[in-house]
């Protein structure tokens, strides 16, 4: 990681009643977080669906483990991608920051989408 970043992301995989992708942004000592169904883009110019969920504890950053059954998402959980990331922007209508992962590295852009909580996230050229 480097020096200049100071925030946290993690990617974490989720079999749960789907299977899906939980991706998790450090912010104001919490996760701020997302389901993506299909994962986070790896091509620029790629968008996926990103349907936020309730904010997690920062302890949770490192989480993997089973949820047990009858628990809020119950199911296996692991780490798919973790590292910090650079904050360009962050508002209601916008998120820009750039992943420096294991896996996934760059920028990622955010938008609301259709209905309230929905989000789009593409990865886009770096400048």
């Amino acid at each position: 990681m480097s020096d200049k970043c100071k925030y946290r992301f993690v990617l974490h995989e989720h079999y749960a009643s789907h299977h899906h992708f939980d991706f998790r942004l450090e912010r104001y000592g919490i996760l701020k977080s997302w389901a993506l169904p299909k994962g986070l883009p790896t091509k620029i110019g790629d968008r996926n669906l990103a349907a936020q969920v309730p904010n997690h504890p920062l302890s949770y950053i490192n989480f993997r483990g089973t949820i047990p059954k009858g628990e809020y998402g119950a199911g296996i959980v692991s780490i798919a991608d973790s590292g910090c990331y650079q904050l360009i922007s962050w508002n209601d209508r916008k998120i820009e920051i750039v992943l420096e992962g294991k896996k996934y590295n760059g920028k990622y852009v955010m938008v609301p989408f259709a209905e309230k909580g929905q989000w789009l996230i593409m990865k886009v050229k770096m400048r």
